[in-house]
C-alpha cells in the first residue's frame, strides 16, 4: 500500500477541522474582496494538488522518506505545525487581521512544502510551489483590504 499515505490523509483531516467549523459558525462565509482571477484559479489548483499529493503517492514522482528517523521527523514537525494552526485558528477565529492571514496561510504552505521535500515527492513540492504564494497573497490582500473597507 505505497500508494497511500496514512499520515498524510491524517494532516489533511487534521487541516480541515478548524476550516469545517469556521464554515459551520459563520454560515455566511468568507467573503474574497481581492479579485484575481488567476491568483484564484492557481490557489485553488495548488491546494486540491496538495491535498491529493499529501495522501496519494504517485509511483515514479516520489522516493518516501529518505533518510534514517525521517519518518520521526515528519510527525514531529508537521504536529507542531498542525498544533500551532489549530491554536491560531482558536485565538483569532473572529479576528480579520493580517497575523491571523499571514499565519493561517503560511503554516499550511509550511506543511505541505515540508512534507513534499521529506518525502522526495515531485509532485507535492510543485503544487506546494504553486499553492503558497497565491495563498500568502490572497489571505494577506483579503486582511488588508477588507470588505467594509474602500480599495
Amino acid at each position: 500500500m505505497d500508494w497511500l499515505n496514512p499520515y498524510g490523509l491524517c494532516i489533511i483531516i487534521l487541516i480541515l477541522i478548524p476550516n469545517i467549523l469556521f464554515a459551520v459558525k459563520c454560515s455566511n462565509g468568507f467573503e474574497n474582496c481581492w479579485r484575481n482571477r488567476t491568483a484564484e484559479i492557481l490557489e485553488q489548483a495548488g491546494r486540491y494538488a496538495c491535498m491529493g499529493f499529501m495522501v496519494f503517492n504517485i509511483p515514479g514522482t516520489y522516493c518516501g522518506i529518505w533518510f534514517a528517523d525521517g519518518l520521526a521527523v515528519y510527525r514531529i514537525v508537521n504536529g507542531i505545525l498542525i498544533a500551532a494552526y489549530c491554536i491560531i485558528w482558536a485565538v483569532c477565529f473572529r479576528k480579520n487581521n493580517v497575523f491571523r492571514a499571514l499565519s493561517l496561510s503560511i503554516l499550511p504552505s509550511l506543511i505541505f512544502l515540508f512534507s513534499g521535500i521529506l518525502q522526495g515527492s515531485v509532485l507535492l513540492i510543485a503544487a506546494a510551489v504553486l499553492f503558497a504564494p497565491c495563498h500568502i497573497l490572497i489571505s494577506y490582500k483579503n486582511a488588508v483590504f477588507p470588505a467594509d473597507e474602500p480599495h
